[in-house]
């Protein structure tokens, strides 16, 4: 499955011709990869948005640039740091037949059972790098934490192998662990005021003698 984005080829240069785009809610991109040049393009941020919106960051995006329908995957956005509007995008060209390496994002389910037991639960890895053809990407990899305790951990080599797909990143990289909550120990000041407490307490019991 793909979905269409228009877009239109715009010149590299200068900087200013970008600033416009982005003041008329247009987003400056390049698609780049398989058998084609760096093409300089630019679309419409509200269009891209709701195509992610309904269809997840690892859909299929054909765009027609010079006549010619390319296949695309977005592979990076820059966001703005105050506004958070888009301000920059890569699309990568895909061969539909050939697989691709993609970074799919990591959601986990349940609730591990070291945290029930009072444990704290610590997300490791975000992404996981797929090899697969572009029709077969997953939105994301969904990753069951019901049975982790406290002092366990998953893996990416504890995923069960998954037909579509091959997981391409280190089988030893561990995707989220259950610590053992501990308790901070008093600091100087509060053992301070502990110690002016006791103080105060018996002065009041010798003032009241």
């Amino acid at each position: 499955m793909s979905v269409s984005l228009a877009v239109k080829e715009r010149a590299v240069r200068p900087r200013s011709i970008r600033n416009q785009l982005r003041r008329k809610g247009k987003v400056p991109a390049i698609v780049y990869g398989h058998e084609i040049k760096s093409i300089p393009i630019f679309f419409d941020e509200k269009e891209l948005l709701y195509i992610l919106h309904n269809n997840g960051s690892n859909v299929v995006i054909t765009m027609t640039i010079n006549n010619k329908k390319i296949n695309t995957l977005l592979t990076n956005t820059q966001l703005d740091t105050f506004n958070k509007q888009m301000r920059h995008a890569e699309f990568l060209s895909v061969n539909m037949n050939e697989a691709t390496e993609v970074e799919t994002d990591v959601v986990l389910t349940g609730e591990a059972s070291g945290v029930k037991a009072g444990g704290i639960l610590t997300q490791n890895l975000y992404t996981i790098l797929v090899s697969t053809t572009p029709e077969q990407l997953p939105e994301n990899i969904e990753v069951d934490i019901s049975n982790l305790g406290i002092g366990e951990a998953i893996t990416v080599g504890d995923l069960p192998k998954n037909p579509t797909y091959e997981l391409v990143t280190s089988p030893d990289e561990q995707i989220a662990s259950v610590a053992e909550a501990t308790t901070a120990p008093l600091g100087e000041e509060t053992i301070e005021n502990t110690n002016e407490l006791d103080n105060t307490s018996e002065t009041t019991e010798t003032e009241t003698k």
